[in-house]
C-alpha cells in the first residue's frame, strides 16, 4: 500500500499516568521519519510539556488536516475520539494502554515498531459503522447522539422495571417491560451486549443487534437486524429513563419520548498490523481455550 501519511495526530488517555511517556515517545518517532505532529489540545493539556509534543489543535481541525491519528489508551479513549472524528473519515490506529483493547489492538511495547510498520504502508484497513441516535419529544428533536458501540435506553437510577414500545421501520414490534434495552453495533457486540448475553458479531457484518436487559419475559430475546433498519423505542408513563451513547454522554427521557436510531452514513476507518487478527483477539481477550485458574 502506498504511504500517504504526513500529518499525524495524537490523542491520548487524559487521566493516565503513563501518557506523558508514550505520547512523548511516539512524538519523537514521528520526527525522526520527517512526520508532521499534532497533538489533540485536551491530551496536551493533560500533562506538563504536552504542548512540546507538537501542534495542538482540537478534533475538528484533526479531522479536516490530518491523515492519520493515534490513540494512545484503552477503548474508552478509542471510542472518544471516533465520536468526536465522525464526520472526517481519517484513519485510526489503536496503541493499548487500557484493560481490554477490542479497539486499541496494538501493544504499548511494540507501539513504535507496529506504528512503523502502518506508516510505511504495511497494514490491515477495516471500516465499520457507528449510530446516531435523535430523541424526539411532541415531534421535535431535542438531542442527538453518536455511538460506536452502542445506544442504550436503561431504567438509570430508579430501582423498578421500565415499559416501552419497539419499531422497527414505522412497524410496531412489541411492547416490552424490562431494565431497558441495548442497541448495538457489531464492534459493541463484545461490550456491554455481551454482557446481557447478546451475540458476538463479526465487525464486518451490516447489522444492528436489539440486545433486551433483564426482560420481565422469558420469551424476550436478541434480535439482529440489517443495518439499513430504523429503530425506535418509545416510553410509556409514568416512566422515565437514561438514554447513554457507549455509555458516556446521558440524557433523561421522559415519558412518551421517542429514541429513533439509525446507521451513521459516515464510516470508521480502523488501520491494524498485518498480523492482526479478530478472532486470536477474540481468544486473548476473552481467555477463549485458557487454562482454567488455580482456586
Amino acid at each position: 500500500m502506498a504511504n500517504d501519511f504526513r500529518t499525524v495526530a495524537l490523542v491520548g488517555k487524559y487521566q493516565d499516568p503513563g501518557v506523558a511517556d508514550a505520547v512523548l515517545g511516539v512524538a519523537a518517532f514521528l520526527r525522526r521519519r520527517d512526520l508532521t505532529v499534532w497533538i489533540e489540545a485536551g491530551t496536551a493539556s493533560s500533562f506538563a510539556g504536552g504542548d512540546a509534543c507538537g501542534e495542538m489543535h482540537d478534533f475538528d481541525e484533526i479531522g479536516a488536516g490530518c491523515d492519520l491519528v493515534v490513540v494512545l489508551g484503552g477503548d474508552g479513549t478509542m471510542l472518544h475520539a471516533a465520536r468526536r472524528l465522525a464526520a472526517s473519515g481519517v484513519p485510526m490506529a489503536g496503541v493499548n494502554r487500557g484493560r481490554l483493547g477490542f479497539l486499541t489492538d496494538i501493544g504499548r511495547d511494540e507501539a513504535v515498531q507496529r506504528l512503523g510498520e502502518i506508516l510505511d504502508g504495511h497494514y490491515k484497513s477495516e471500516t465499520r459503522f457507528m449510530l446516531e441516535a435523535e430523541i424526539v419529544r411532541d415531534g421535535e428533536c431535542v438531542a442527538t447522539m453518536l455511538a460506536f458501540n452502542d445506544v442504550v435506553l436503561s431504567k438509570g437510577d430508579t430501582g423498578r422495571l421500565i415499559e416501552f414500545d419497539l419499531f422497527v421501520d414505522g412497524e410496531f414490534v412489541y411492547t416490552q417491560r424490562s431494565d431497558g434495552m441495548i442497541v448495538s453495533t457489531p464492534t459493541g457486540s463484545t461490550a456491554y451486549s455481551l454482557s446481557a448475553n447478546g451475540p458476538i458479531l463479526h465487525p464486518t457484518l451490516r447489522c444492528i443487534a436489539l440486545v433486551p436487559l433483564a426482560p420481565h419475559a422469558l420469551s424476550a430475546r436478541p434480535v439482529t437486524l440489517p443495518d439499513s433498519c430504523c429503530v425506535e423505542l418509545e416510553l410509556h408513563p409514568p416512566h422515565h429513563a437514561g438514554i447513554f451513547s457507549d455509555g458516556h454522554e446521558r440524557f433523561d427521557a421522559r415519558a412518551r419520548d421517542r429514541l429513533r436510531i439509525r446507521r451513521f452514513p459516515k464510516p470508521v476507518r480502523l488501520l491494524h498490523p498485518e498480523n492482526y487478527s479478530y478472532f486470536a483477539m477474540l481468544r486473548e481477550k476473552l481467555h477463549w481455550s485458557a487454562v482454567p485458574r488455580s482456586p
